[in-house]
C-alpha cells in the first residue's frame, strides 16, 4: 500500500490525533473572492487520493513517528469536517458546532477535510530520525527526500514498506510494551458513524464549480482533483485503472527545492490479484490550450519513469495530456515526438517503439459539475 506522511508542530499534537484517529489539515480560508487558492486546491487533491489501506506517519521536528493505516468509516477513510466545508465560506462557529466532526474550538473551522485512521499496530513513542530513515534503505526514498517545507507528502508502496521495515525494526523489542505506545480512543470515530452522511462526502463538484467559468476551469490544480476524483471513480473511463495515483510528484528528488521538476499526476497499476506492477501513469496538464512546450515536458517526465521505474521498458508507460484544446502543430509534433525506440530482451533481443502517448480535451459540464474529457486523435 501506500502511505502519507503529516507534518507537525509537537508531539503534544500528534498525541491528541492518535487517541482520536484524524488527521486534518488547517487552511487558511481565504477572505477574498470566495474562491479557493491553488494550495487549497493541491490540498484537497491529497485527500481525494486517499484509499483505506493506505499508512499514515507524522513528522516532528527531524523525527518519523508510525505506524497508522487509513480505515473507512460509512463508507470512506476521508469525509468533510462539516457540510459544506468545501466552500471558502463558512457559518459561525455557535452555528456550526453541532455539525462538526472536529469542533473543540473555533480554530477547528479551518478544518475543511480530514481522514481517519488506526493503529497499525501502534503510534510508537519512539521517532526515527529523519537520517536514519533515509540511510536505512537509500535505493527505497524518493518523496521523503523532499518532505521538508510541505505540510504532507504521499509516497508509493515501496518507500511504504522501507518506511514501515525501519519503525519496526526500531521498535521490535518494545512492540508489545504499552509505555512505548500513544494511547487511543474510539470516541471520535463513533461520533463520525453517528453524524455523517452524504453532506459529509468528499468530491470535486463544488471545487471545479467555483475555479470554472463557463466550460473552462481556471486553475490547473483544480483540473488534478477533478482528474483524481475521476479516476478513482471511473476505473473503465478515458485514463483506465490505476492502484495508485498521487499529484504533483517529484520526478528530480535531489535538485534543490525551487528547482525542483513536478509531474502533475503520476501513477501505477498492477498485474490483477499481484502486486507486482505492470504499468505505469504520468500526465501533463494545462488549463488553457496546449501549446509544444507541453509535449517537450511530458516526454521529459516518460524518460524519467523509464530510467528510474520501468528501466528501459517503455511499454510499461503511459502518458496523457490534458488541456481544454489542441492546436494542429501540437497534435503534430505529438505524432513526432511522443515516440520512443527501446530494445527489449537479450536472447533474443527485440527492437520495439512506444507511442502510447495520448491528447485529452477536457471541457467542464456546469449540469453535473464534473470534468468531462475526449481524446484527439
Amino acid at each position: 500500500m501506500a502511505g502519507y506522511i503529516f507534518t507537525l508542530d509537537n508531539v503534544d499534537s500528534l498525541n491528541e490525533i492518535v487517541l482520536n484517529g484524524v488527521y486534518s489539515t488547517n487552511l487558511n480560508v481565504p477572505s477574498k473572492n470566495n474562491n479557493w487558492l491553488a494550495p487549497h486546491e493541491g490540498t484537497f487533491a491529497d485527500y481525494l487520493s486517499m484509499t483505506e489501506g493506505d499508512n499514515v506517519y507524522f513528522f516532528i521536528k527531524r523525527k518519523i513517528y508510525g505506524i497508522g493505516r487509513l480505515i473507512n468509516i460509512n463508507n470512506d477513510c476521508k469525509h468533510l469536517n462539516f457540510p459544506g466545508a468545501d466552500i471558502p465560506l463558512t457559518e459561525s462557529y455557535s452555528k456550526l458546532k453541532n455539525k462538526m466532526i472536529l469542533n473543540k474550538t473555533s480554530f477547528n473551522l479551518g478544518n475543511r477535510f480530514l481522514c481517519t485512521f488506526e493503529n497499525a499496530p501502534h503510534f510508537f513513542q519512539n521517532g526515527i530520525d529523519m537520517d536514519d530513515v533515509l540511510a536505512s534503505n537509500p535505493g527505497a526514498f524518493k518523496m521523503l527526500r523532499v518532505l521538508w517545507k510541505l505540510s504532507f507528502i504521499k509516497i508509493d508502496d515501496v518507500e511504504n514498506k522501507a518506511l514501515i521495515d525501519v519503525i519496526l525494526k526500531s521498535n521490535e523489542n518494545e512492540i508489545s510494551n504499552p509505555q512505548n505506545v500513544f494511547p487511543r480512543s474510539d470516541k471520535l470515530h463513533n461520533r463520525i458513524k453517528s453524524i455523517t452522511n452524504e453532506d459529509y462526502k468528499v468530491n470535486t463538484k463544488n471545487i471545479l464549480s467555483l475555479a470554472a467559468t463557463k466550460s473552462k476551469i481556471r486553475h490547473e490544480m483544480a483540473i488534478e482533483a477533478g482528474i483524481i476524483d475521476y479516476i478513482k471513480k471511473t476505473p473503465d473511463g478515458i485514463f483506465g485503472k490505476w492502484d495508485y495515483i498521487s499529484h504533483q510528484v517529484v520526478a528530480s528528488p535531489f535538485k534543490p527545492v525551487d528547482y525542483m521538476d513536478k509531474m502533475d499526476i503520476f501513477g501505477y497499476r498492477f498485474i490483477p490479484s499481484f502486486t507486482t506492477i505492470s504499468k505505469y501513469l504520468t500526465i501533463e496538464i494545462k488549463k488553457d490550450v496546449a501549446d509544444k512546450e507541453v509535449i517537450n515536458q511530458l516526454m521529459k517526465y516518460v524518460d524519467w519513469i523509464n530510467q528510474e521505474y520501468s528501466f528501459g521498458d517503455y511499454s510499461m508507460i503511459a502518458a496523457f495530456v490534458v488541456a481544454e484544446d489542441f492546436p494542429e502543430e501540437v497534435v503534430r509534433l505529438k505524432n513526432e515526438a511522443g515516440k520512443r525506440t527501446f530494445v527489449k530482451g537479450r536472447r533474443p533481443a527485440a527492437t520495439m517503439h512506444w507511442s502510447d502517448l495520448k491528447l485529452i480535451k477536457y471541457v467542464f459540464n456546469g449540469i453535473t459539475q464534473e470534468l468531462e474529457f475526449l481524446e484527439i486523435e
